[in-house]
C-alpha cells in the first residue's frame, strides 16, 4: 500500500517539475513613438477693454477709428487700441510685423501731388508684446511701400500676443498737425509667427 502513494507523489512531482523548470519568454520591447510638427497658430483678435481711444472697435478684422480728424483743424486726432490674439508656437521662432503701405494712405485715389501744407498719408506706431519679446514698429508714411520688423523668440510660447496700434495727435507725413486731404485712409498690418 505504501508503493502506490510514492508513485502518485512521484507522478505529481514529475508533472509539477516542467511548470517550474520551463523558462519564461523573453520580454519584447515595443517602442511607442509620436511626432509633433513645428506649429504656430494665431486666433482672431479682440480689442482689450479699456485700451481703446477714439476707436469704434473691430469690424471683422478691421480696426475702425471713430473720428479720424479734428473737425475744426482737419488734422489727425489721436487714436489707439490694443488687440489681443490667443496664440501658440511650439518652437523657437520669429514674430514678423509688417505694414503693407508704411502708414495710412487714401484708398479711393492715388495722390500724385498734394497741395502744399496738406497731409496725404498718416504715420502710426505698432507695439508687439509676445512672451519675452517686445518690440515697436514705426511707419513714417513718407513713401508707400511694404515695411516690416522681425523679433526673434528663443523659446516656445503659448498665451496672448498683444498688438497696440497708436496714431499720434496731429500725425502727418508732412508737418505736425497739417490738415489731411479728404478720403478714406487705410493700411494692412500683418502678424506672422514663423520659423527663424
Amino acid at each position: 500500500m505504501h508503493a502506490p502513494s510514492i508513485i502518485i507523489a512521484a507522478v505529481t512531482a514529475l508533472l509539477a517539475m516542467p511548470v517550474f523548470a520551463q523558462s519564461q519568454p523573453a520580454p519584447q520591447d515595443m517602442p511607442v513613438t509620436g511626432n509633433v510638427p513645428l506649429i504656430c497658430a494665431l486666433q482672431t483678435g479682440q480689442i482689450q477693454p479699456g485700451t481703446s481711444n477714439n476707436v469704434i472697435g473691430l469690424d471683422g478684422d478691421t480696426l475702425r477709428i471713430a473720428q479720424f480728424v479734428n473737425p475744426d483743424t482737419l488734422s489727425v486726432k489721436a487714436a489707439s487700441a490694443t488687440v489681443r490674439f490667443d496664440a501658440v508656437c511650439n518652437f523657437a521662432h520669429a514674430v514678423r510685423v509688417e505694414s503693407a503701405n508704411n502708414g495710412l494712405w487714401p484708398t479711393d485715389a492715388q495722390i500724385t501731388q498734394a497741395p502744399a501744407g496738406f497731409a496725404f498719408a498718416v504715420p502710426y506706431t505698432a507695439s508687439v508684446s509676445w512672451g519675452q519679446a517686445n518690440g515697436q514698429f514705426n511707419t513714417d508714411a513718407k513713401s508707400r511701400r511694404l515695411v516690416q520688423q522681425i523679433l526673434n523668440v528663443d523659446t516656445p510660447v503659448a498665451g496672448q500676443l498683444d498688438l497696440k496700434i497708436d496714431i499720434a495727435e496731429g500725425a502727418s507725413n508732412v508737418e505736425t498737425s497739417a490738415p489731411v486731404i479728404a478720403g478714406n485712409y487705410a493700411d494692412t498690418v500683418r502678424i506672422f509667427l514663423e520659423p527663424r
